[in-house]
């Protein structure tokens, strides 16, 4: 299941020429290891991980936004980010457990390395598409950053001081929310994420019910990444039909077949209070207030 999570650095492959497209890939593998392993070294104290998680989404969406990383953008990093604080705290595997994440990031490398000189010396169907131009308003996007890494941090923490079984869904709900470009865009991811997660959990309910064995399992990890990749840049409702059940997957597989009714009702809280808190986040951002404060704010350090 690491392995598997590692690769899905293979969905931020973008149609450049090669060296940027492996370039990003390789930056991606390293963000994911990175994160991970912050996870990983710091899930010995609840509180101390989330305030570890806040730091690390901050430095990952600076980057991302930075860089104009198009869908997913940050959201993956979170992903790997949370379930890595879903491990039992155990020094002694945290390097083990960091590897083999790395190393699934790599063959994700490398399968994108095959496939790239594929189309472009034999199949000869490249097409070097446009970069996104780098967004060089670093203080501005800094702002938001730290804004965004709050709510994150912050619905993480809700989640500890409410118990949940498993609090990691709040903030990743939380960050796919927020990453709207306009508040009506939040609005309409987070209608998408609760309904395309609804119907997700639905998908996950039917897969736990049949008991697949490892093979069907990974059988359905390649089924359900082929479909996200189709689908992430295209139509974010119905990704999240497909990203829920591969996130359920990765976390609760060994879960008894009994118990999978109040798996999916326990999770469909969590997401729903996660996508709340994103949208109060994402209602934060993208305020008149607070973007009259930030211009404010630039207009000061222009002057100085």
């Amino acid at each position: 299941m690491l392995a598997c999570l590692g690769g899905l650095s293979i969905l931020y492959m973008r149609q450049t020429h090669i060296p940027r497209r492996m370039m990003t890939l390789a930056g991606c593998a390293f963000g994911f290891s990175v994160s991970f392993a912050l996870g990983v070294l710091t899930n010995f104290d609840p509180y101390f991980s989330a305030a570890t998680l806040t730091v690390n989404v901050f430095l990952v969406t600076v980057i991302c936004r930075f860089y104009s990383v198009p869908p997913p953008g940050t959201f993956f990093f979170v992903v790997v980010a949370c379930l890595a604080r879903t491990l039992p705290f155990d020094l002694s595997l945290a390097a083990e457990r960091t590897g083999i994440l790395t190393f699934g990031a790599m063959g994700g490398c490398c399968l994108a390395l095959i496939y790239s000189v594929y189309q472009v010396y034999i199949s000869k169907t490249f097409v070097d598409r446009p970069t996104e131009e780098i967004n060089h308003n670093i203080v501005v996007i800094s702002i938001e950053s730290l804004v965004l890494s709050l709510f994150v941090g912050g619905g993480y923490c809700l989640a500890l001081f409410l118990q949940l079984e498993n609090p990691y869904w709040v903030p990743i709900s939380s960050a796919a929310i927020m990453q709207g470009a306009t508040f009506r865009a939040i609005w309409h991811r987070n209608v998408h994420r609760i309904i395309g997660t609804t119907i997700g959990m639905g998908i996950a309910w039917v897969i736990f019910s049949l008991a697949p064995g490892p093979w069907e399992t990974a059988c359905l990890i390649l089924g359900l990444s082929f479909i996200i990749e189709l689908l992430i840049t295209r139509n974010y409702g119905l990704a999240v039909m497909f990203i829920t059940p591969l996130t359920v997957i990765f976390t609760d597989t060994n879960i008894p077949t009994g118990e999978t009714d109040q798996l999916i009702l326990s999770r469909l809280f969590d997401i729903t209070l996660g996508s709340v808190i994103g949208y109060i986040g994402g209602w934060v951002i993208h305020h008149p207030m607070f973007k009259q404060k930030v211009e404010k704010l630039l207009q000061t350090i222009n002057k100085g």
